[in-house]
């Protein structure tokens, strides 16, 4: 059997957008010859020099609630191994997204509990000076140098025919695809995205994620 093509999968895991295409991408990994390598970045780092530019409202979001997601699922990382990223995600993130749980700290220590990792990884949650920001900050910043500091999460890197990697951000689709429609909306991203020249492709939307309840 031939290997499975590896897909890097840069993920915050408040983001609802990044949530939405990490379900998809799960999915085509059910009806496409691939194998999802998960990779923390963050949301407050990429904004942290911007900061005074955002809504008020983003910016609060950016301050106090989205570090403690990503720090519990970076110290998992770096104590328990890469291959907890993914479970641990789909926990935080069925909590948080599904199931519009607002309590950060119970979310946490729920998706902990779902896939047996110890509760006190909890503790990093209010860790200000973060014991693994180095690694967090590292792994960030591999994610969007692939793409630049102008897009968000997630972003999705895979190997081109010609072996150089092929990486960009999203797409941002909700509802999830599924099934077929998945394998053809990925079909397609791949075919763009190696398109040389290819630079964006965009529409308005009517519809999104819920960010009430983050």
């Amino acid at each position: 059997m031939s290997e499975k093509t590896p897909v890097d999968f840069w993920f915050d895991p408040l983001c609802p957008w990044a949530w939405m295409t990490s379900r998809w991408v799960l999915e085509v990994e059910k009806v496409r010859d691939i194998k999802v390598n998960w990779h923390v970045m963050s949301l407050a780092v990429l904004n942290e020099p911007k900061l005074d530019e955002l809504p008020e409202e983003y910016r609060e979001l950016l301050t106090t609630k989205a570090w403690a997601p990503v720090r519990v699922v970076t110290a998992a990382w770096q104590k328990h191994g890469a291959d907890v990223l993914g479970p641990l995600y789909t926990a935080l993130g069925t909590r948080i997204h599904n199931q519009g749980e607002q309590d950060a700290r119970a979310a946490i220590a729920g998706a902990l509990a779902d896939v047996g990792l110890p509760a006190d990884l909890i503790d990093y949650a209010d860790q200000d000076d973060f014991e693994f920001d180095a690694e967090l900050r590292a792994s960030h910043k591999e994610g969007i140098d692939k793409v630049g500091q102008d897009v968000g999460t997630p972003v999705i890197a895979v190997p081109g025919a010609d072996g150089e990697q092929i990486a960009f951000f999203g797409p941002v689709v909700t509802p999830a695809p599924q099934g077929e429609a998945a394998a053809r909306l990925w079909d397609g991203t791949l075919l763009v995205a190696s398109t040389p020249g290819f630079y964006e492709i965009k529409r308005s939307r009517t519809a999104g994620p819920d960010f009430s309840n983050l």
